[in-house]
């Protein structure tokens, strides 16, 4: 399923996930650059055109899906999430990238946006596990996953190349919930 057929995207009181398209690019490069020191040293997202439309490309065979986190009210972009690598079979796992912006950051947009990202891939998705790989430095992003309900499994030494070097990243996850786990009916593969 591409990123485009999916069905329509989950909303909280206050957020709700969009899927991330090419007509997202101006807003989403503004975005990068307004927030490049809330983001440096922790990722490196596209800050101009060709870097978004190369980076766009992963999201085209369905095994990586991008959201914005919007503002419902005001439809002002919080932030994003990516379910990134996502592996059916016996693993039924992916990985999940997000990344606040500047203009929002602090007001708990985050937080409702990677729960809705949650209740999509484990809901929709069927998906039974998700990992977040965060730098050992980054307290935001830390203190995020573990309110989300993640837990830590080790340090992954040199695992992503980011800012120039191979930096060292804190490996967390999440299952889903045991509800879902009763149905015994996996995605075909």
């Amino acid at each position: 399923m591409s990123l485009h057929d999916r069905p329509s995207s989950p909303a909280s009181a206050r957020v709700e996930l969009c899927p991330l398209t090419l007509a997202d690019q101006d807003e989403f490069c503004s975005l990068v650059r307004t927030s490049a020191e809330l983001h440096h040293p922790w990722m490196q997202l596209p800050a101009s055109a060709e870097e978004f439309r190369d980076w766009m490309r992963r999201f085209g065979d369905g095994a990586n899906l991008g959201f914005l986190i919007r503002v419902r009210e005001t439809g002002e972009t919080a932030g994003m999430v990516n379910i990134n690598s996502v592996i059916r079979g016996r693993y039924q796992g992916a990985s999940l990238g997000y990344a606040a912006f500047a203009p929002s950051a602090g007001r708990g947009y985050m937080a409702e946006g990677l729960t809705l990202a949650l209740r999509y891939a484990f809901d929709e998705l069927r998906l039974h596990r998700l990992e977040a790989n965060i730098q050992p430095g980054n307290k935001a992003s830390l203190g995020l996953v573990r309110r989300l309900g993640f837990g830590y499994e080790g340090l992954s030494p040199a695992y992503l190349y980011i800012d120039g070097a191979w930096r060292d990243h804190e490996r967390w996850s999440i299952t889903a919930p045991s509800s879902w786990e009763a149905g015994p009916s996996l995605p075909e593969v």
